[in-house]
């Protein structure tokens, strides 16, 4: 490659630092540009040099290979503001923005809306594209639009939050726009008027019946630290499967056989499973395979204990799922995203 900003890229850069699962990485161009103007130039240098572009954010949410050819890039926007829009308020966030230091300064402000997805690891730009989610919240239901810019010519374009076609853990840039275009900026619309959503586990009771934003960002935040590993000690990233979605002939039949077994309607249909659950149930929880493991205190995540690779992991991921199809009829999927080599 020989690009137009020579000082934008780094050749053979270690990327083991850049995702939280801690996997062996090298990319043979690296840049992480922190203006607009700087990340068209990195996917014109891409593009004339004929490489492809790898898209990479916080590294909390993929597998990585590895030995990444072409060219990686981290959009590295940083900035935010804030703006009125009639009686609500609109964030607008840089791609590069810390998520949990947005969520916090914005509840800090009492500003509701991101108050339950606290703590989530990654930079803002990811966080379209799994349509991140947790504790009866997702991000679909508080973004407004996002900006996109083409990798093909570099052309700027918004995008509403229909056009992003949100699902569980879905969105538009995971499908047809995949490989298109990198997002540089989050629109979000945030609150005033107190909406705290409390019904999911013991989160009412830690935070009382007036609660402010902040307390509700707080409690989420120490109920993820109580079940979840920090990736800073524990490489991860963060919950490995998808809940499983399940018509409901199977989950009357689970349920008749588990009366236990957590599960909830949806609105299109079928009833979501706790996939955390079935790997419990399977006398997987805190079991050690080599290099890799299920965290004890939450089945859902699996943990690097160093010296592994994504085929390692790959192997153990397959394992654990296929001993809870075998068990219970139910397939589990991967959340994060294989990054291609």
């Amino acid at each position: 490659m020989q690009p137009s900003v020579p000082r934008l890229w780094q050749p053979d850069r270690d990327l083991t630092w850049a995702n939280t699962l801690g996997l062996p990485c090298r990319a043979a161009f690296f840049a992480a540009p922190t203006t607009l103007g700087a990340l068209r130039d990195c996917l014109g240098d891409a593009r004339r040099a004929g490489h492809r572009v790898t898209l990479l954010g916080g590294g909390s949410n993929v597998l990585l290979p590895p030995r990444l050819g072409g060219a990686v890039v981290r959009p590295a926007l940083r900035q935010w503001w804030l703006e009125r829009a009639g009686e609500r308020v609109r964030a607008y966030a840089g791609a590069g923005v810390n998520w949990h230091g947005l969520v916090m300064a914005l509840a800090a402000r009492g500003l509701w809306g991101l108050e339950n997805l606290a703590l989530i690891p990654g930079d803002c730009g990811a966080a379209p594209v799994q349509n991140i989610g947790a504790y009866g919240v997702e991000l679909a239901d508080v973004l407004y639009a996002v900006d996109v810019m083409s990798l093909s010519d570099g052309r700027m374009r918004r995008l509403s939050r229909r056009e992003c076609r949100f699902g569980y853990r879905d969105s538009i840039f995971k499908r047809s726009l995949a490989g298109e275009v990198v997002i540089t900026r989050l629109v979000l619309e945030l609150e005033r008027t107190p909406r705290p959503v409390l019904g999911y586990g013991d989160l009412a009771a830690r935070v009382g019946p007036a609660p402010s934003a902040l307390d509700v960002a707080q409690a989420v935040s120490a109920i993820r630290r109580e079940k979840l590993p920090d990736p800073r000690y524990m490489p991860n990233a963060g919950s490995f499967f998808k809940n499983p979605i399940v018509d409901e002939a199977l989950a009357r039949r689970l349920q008749h056989a588990y009366p236990d077994m957590p599960h909830f309607p949806q609105t299109g249909g079928g009833y979501k499973l706790a996939a955390g659950w079935l790997i419990e149930r399977c006398g997987l929880k805190g079991r050690r395979f080599g290099a890799f493991g299920i965290h004890p205190r939450q089945a859902l995540v699996l943990v690097h204990f160093g010296g592994g690779d994504r085929a390692g992991l790959a192997r153990v991921a397959k394992q654990v799922a296929d001993a809870v199809e075998a068990r219970f009829g139910v397939a589990l999927e991967i959340e994060p995203r294989t990054i291609k080599a």
